[in-house]
């Protein structure tokens, strides 16, 4: 499977920007889609994931409130809503695709987007 992600761009602290990723075939009820990003000089982190089928969402904690996961199944497509952005959410975001198992860990993901990169201003 091919993952492209697009949205990514310059924006001032307080802005908003969102994130799509489109598969390029159809994603399975089983399956996992996240986000991660990475910095420069960083191990790339979990930001959320979605379980394609039934939807449930999860955060890292520096992005709860803040940042949204959400599916177009029709699409083959999960977006990345992200507001009251910071300096410190500036990197290249990821996304990714698990056939099944959760995992908050990068390296435990099979399918990875090529990146998009989101800097923040001051």
């Amino acid at each position: 499977v091919q993952l492209q992600a697009s949205g990514g761009g310059l924006v001032q602290a307080g802005g908003s920007l969102r994130l799509s990723c489109a598969a390029s075939r159809r994603i399975y009820s089983s399956n996992l889609m996240g986000w991660f990003r990475q910095a420069p000089g960083a191990e790339r982190e979990f930001v959320a994931i979605i379980r394609w089928g039934i939807g449930n969402t999860y955060y890292a904690g520096s992005v709860k409130g803040r940042f949204t996961i959400s599916s177009d199944k029709a699409k083959n497509t999960v977006y990345l809503q992200m507001n009251s952005l910071k300096p410190e959410d500036t990197a290249v975001y990821y996304c990714a695709m698990d056939p099944s198992d959760y995992s908050e860990r990068a390296s435990e993901w099979d399918y990875w987007g090529q990146g998009t990169q989101v800097t923040v201003s001051s």
